[in-house]
């Protein structure tokens, strides 16, 4: 088996926790290859993403470690196989590889929590909005680049409507809504599609108004991906240099607790949405 070249974010995820759970259990990588009967090389490529293995291999994997946990040896499973093809592969090669690693953490979460405070959800962008921010960018993206990622862009929306949808909680800060990018009439036009989407049933959006001051975590932009166990979430938080994953125990706690402090000053989803009828109202 030839190893992957440039897993994604998703198959190193996959692969770190199989370290997790080996190093949990006092083995060496020469000793957990030996018990499984393989070589101290495919342990360290399924655990760098390199290598994909099968639920059998996988689960004899977690006998070996001792694991314990049903809920995360079901869903470690459910991503073992051949890399299965999704809908952003087609922009592979298109667009930066992390807007392919955000939108296939999107794809399989079973749950979605955000926190924006200049920039609007980017699933729930419309294509004016998408394409003014892309516009600004220095230096300039050549046309076709931009049209492909609004095009990407606006595709991550599907996790909402797809059959189950996924669970969505969004923190917007009143000053990404007051922001009038692309003008006027895309603000109106933008922040009247966000109140449509937030009267569906799995997505509720909380406005964090300018009376609240200050509060944990002002100023990121965070997405919080809950997997099939507690142990496999993952958070991606937007830098100048483009996207930033963590996955380790302490640092999933850390972000759990700051959002959950965020959502404590936020306005509840009926007031949220009275706050966005009146910035449109203002406008």
């Amino acid at each position: 088996m030839a190893p992957r070249q440039t897993p994604t974010v998703r198959q190193r995820r996959f692969g770190a926790e199989l370290r997790r759970l080996r190093e949990a259990a006092g083995l060496s990588a020469p000793r957990a290859a030996e018990l499984l009967g393989t070589d101290r090389t495919t342990i360290s490529n399924t655990e760098a993403g390199r290598f994909g293995v099968s639920e059998q291999r996988l689960r004899r994997l977690a006998g070996i470690y001792e694991c314990d946990d049903p809920t995360l040896v079901d869903a470690l499973a459910a991503m073992t196989g051949g890399r299965s093809s999704g809908w952003w592969d087609e922009y592979r090669g298109k667009v930066p590889p992390d807007f392919l690693d955000v939108a296939e953490l999107e794809h399989h979460a079973t749950s979605l929590r955000t926190l924006q405070t200049a920039h609007l959800p980017g699933m729930f962008q419309v294509e004016d909005h998408a394409r003014a921010l892309f516009d600004q960018y220095i230096p300039a993206l050549p046309r076709l680049e931009v049209e492909l990622r609004i095009a990407q862009r606006l595709a991550r929306h599907t996790v909402i409507t797809k059959t189950p949808p996924v669970t969505y909680r969004g923190l917007i800060h009143e000053a990404a809504l007051r922001m009038q990018v692309g003008g006027r009439r895309v603000a109106k036009a933008q922040l009247t599609h966000l109140l449509e989407e937030s009267e569906r049933d799995n997505v509720e959006l909380l406005v964090i108004p300018f009376s609240v001051g200050g509060f944990a975590m002002a100023g990121d932009s965070v997405l919080y991906a809950a997997a099939g166990s507690p142990h496999l979430d993952t958070v991606q938080v937007d830098s100048p240099i483009g996207a930033v994953f963590f996955d380790s125990p302490t640092q999933l706690a850390n972000f759990r607790r700051r959002l959950d402090a965020v959502e404590q000053v936020a306005l509840n989803p009926r007031q949220s949405r009275d706050s966005i009828l009146g910035i449109i109202r203002d406008l």
